[in-house]
């Protein structure tokens, strides 16, 4: 069996034995969650971990060929220092002294706390300005140093010209032209306004369901897509989109933000461009993982037309805003 083959037949014996093996005692209850890049674990212990008495950890199975070791120790060390610095983001538990990675089956496996809190559904008095804060707190860390081993959020991430390349024959033929040039001008308008000197170690992912409320303060989950990027992209898709609202709703994660950290106001020109990315992006990911037997079900409309017009529209919008 290949790395893949066992990652898409996780089976319970192998999950538990896993967190037998990192020195934890599981009572034999676990639940999956809902993951579609990794394999994500519920899992139940015969004692408590902490002095908090949390007697559930999260057992985090890492999608094989994605990220090197090396990488995913760079996303655990940007993690641990800002646990460190008392910033609320979940961290990767210690196994033993100075790990937080195993192995098994080929597969890198790492543990969590399992930490409680709701995904804000909207953004109420103060929130914004919290959640600046809290972004100014991660970026003055990410700032610190680099992570060589993370990719850059500029054309040719993941989204950009190779994984355009690769989109060609699932694109259906009647768009693919006009695909192609809207996203043809996306990326070129990336080379062109971007300025790598910018960037900084950042979330990247950081969507309000990776943003927590635990009914005190907001927290960050899942730092799996980290990179090296500017800072405007930890905050564009926390906005509602709604044009009534957006100067107010800028003004005031700005305002948390710049107590104690200065905002590039001119990266907000590029939050076209890095939705643009996304759009293809995510083409991308789901074209790249359709061997897993998962994805066609989650994604049954792929390989349609009604698909292709719809990423076509979206990347158009885009592409005509900046021409």
């Amino acid at each position: 069996m290949t790395k893949n083959d066992f990652f898409y037949n996780l089976d319970p014996e192998k999950v538990l034995r896993s967190a037998e093996n990192a020195g934890f005692y599981p009572t034999g209850e676990f639940t999956q969650l809902n993951s579609y890049e990794n394999r994500v674990f519920d899992i139940r212990l015969e004692e408590p971990y902490d002095a908090t008495g949390n007697r559930n950890i999260i057992a985090k199975f890492y999608r094989p060929q994605r990220w090197s070791k090396e990488a995913i120790q760079e996303e655990h060390e940007f993690l641990l220092s800002l646990k460190n610095e008392g910033i609320p983001a979940v961290a990767p538990l210690l196994i033993g002294h100075d790990s937080t990675i195993t192995e098994v089956d080929g597969m890198f496996v790492t543990f969590f706390p399992k930490v409680l809190g709701r995904m804000p559904q909207e953004f109420l008095d103060d929130d914004l300005r919290k959640v600046g804060r809290l972004m100014a707190q991660v970026h003055n860390v990410g700032a610190l140093k680099e992570a060589p081993h993370r990719p850059v959020l500029d054309s040719s991430y993941y989204g950009g010209w190779d994984t355009l390349d690769n989109l060609q024959d699932w694109i259906t033929p009647e768009l693919r032209e006009r695909y192609n040039v809207a996203a043809e001008d996306i990326l070129y308008a990336i080379d062109d306004s971007f300025n790598p000197s910018e960037f900084i170690r950042i979330h990247g992912d950081c969507h309000k369901g990776n943003l927590l409320n635990n009914g005190k303060e907001f927290f960050l989950v899942d730092f799996d897509d980290f990179v090296n990027g500017p800072v405007i992209q930890d905050f564009w898709m926390l906005l509602s989109g709604d044009a009534d609202l957006l100067d107010q709703e800028k003004k005031q994660i700005i305002q948390g933000y710049e107590d104690l950290r200065e905002f590039p106001d001119h990266q907000w020109s590029w939050v076209p461009l890095l939705r643009g990315l996304r759009i293809v992006s995510y083409a991308g990911w789901i074209a790249k993982r359709w061997e897993d037997p998962s994805f066609p079900r989650l994604f049954p409309e792929f390989n349609t037309y009604t698909y292709w017009a719809e990423e076509v529209e979206a990347l158009e919008k885009i592409a005509w805003q900046i021409r």
